[in-house]
């Protein structure tokens, strides 16, 4: 994994101002932010599958972390939960897992857990347990991370945050120094960029969470398929 510091140009938490939005996409994770600001409880069921860490949050395997969990598909917010931290109660003890996947027959307020997760609320042989859920803010070793898919270039440009305690819910860069673009989310946990695309970078990114946080960081370069750090990370959500 590439690392490098990169200067920070905003304070945390600070309220994100309105953007001179270009692209588009930002109705999509307005029901994100309504859902993160009002911290509901959820209730339903929890199954569980052999995770990696992997799925279609489009995450590398994380084979020392498997603290995961799928989302189901009414609660999927277009893949604007990828990332989140979500803490479970079930019926013999609770969990915090990162949403990593899809579960595509998993009904609204249903979570797909790791195994590993599942043991920690009941004994795997029970197979569905029912659960109550909130979106948390924890803790987390360093700052958020920016990564680009492999393929992308000054024409199409994909990135993903990474390393976030808050939910994501917009990215935007700057163009020509004056005027910040949002970029359109993905299904598939990518902002993407295209015609035309970002150019050849180095990036001035601002990236607010669900909250209102804002972080921006200027000077990253374009580095296909690598991952590159930001200067901090995001503030405790309420």
């Amino acid at each position: 994994m590439l690392k490098r510091l990169f200067i920070i140009v905003a304070l945390l938490a600070v309220s994100a101002e309105p953007a001179a939005a270009q692209g588009g996409g930002d109705q999509l994770w307005l029901p994100l932010v309504a859902r993160a600001q009002a911290t509901p409880v959820f209730s339903g069921e929890a199954t569980y599958y052999y995770a990696t860490g992997a799925g279609a949050c489009g995450f590398d395997a994380s084979p020392g972390d498997l603290m995961v969990a799928a989302m189901n598909q009414p609660d999927w917010a277009y893949s604007a939960v990828c990332g989140e931290y979500v803490h479970v109660r079930g019926p013999d003890g609770e969990v915090t897992v990162r949403i990593v996947d899809l579960c595509p027959g998993c009904a609204s307020g249903d979570l797909d857990l790791s195994q590993e997760a599942f043991a920690k609320i009941a004994p795997l042989p029970r197979g569905r347990v029912p659960i109550t859920w909130q979106v948390v803010s924890p803790d987390l070793p360093g700052p958020i991370a920016y990564h680009f898919k492999d393929g992308s270039n000054q024409w199409w440009t994909a990135v993903q945050i990474r390393n976030h305690r808050n939910p994501v819910a917009k990215l935007e860069y700057l163009k020509d120094g004056s005027q910040w673009v949002s970029v359109p989310r993905t299904t598939y946990n990518y902002f993407v960029q295209t015609n035309p695309g970002m150019g050849v970078g180095p990036y001035t990114f601002r990236v607010t969470d669900a909250y209102g946080n804002v972080l921006v960081d200027i000077g990253i370069p374009l580095v296909e398929n690598g991952t590159l750090h930001g200067a901090a990370q995001f503030p405790p959500g309420p």
